[in-house]
């Protein structure tokens, strides 16, 4: 009965150093194709989000801004017009 307990002892511990490894594999695989995935990225030369909200945001400002121009150069157009 000993002779089957160091057995399955000796089992046990093969399987527990072998999900270990399985376990040490997949954190190494995962930590490359993380590092590969963020250099792919960095090569594309991408926007930041918050840039991108900034710019937006100042965009819409100027537009405002360029159609109150417009609306008083059209203002300006019509009362020469009228003298």
């Amino acid at each position: 009965m000993s002779q089957n307990n160091k057995v399955f002892d000796g089992l046990g511990r093969v399987m527990n150093e072998a999900a270990g490894v399985a376990d040490g594999l997949r954190r190494e695989v995962e930590t490359a194709v993380k590092s590969q995935g963020q250099r792919i990225v960095a090569d594309m030369d991408l926007v930041k989000r918050a840039d991108f909200d900034a710019l937006r945001e100042l965009v819409q400002v100027q537009s405002e801004e360029i159609d109150q121009l417009r609306k008083d150069i059209d203002a300006l157009k019509s009362t020469r017009k009228a003298k």
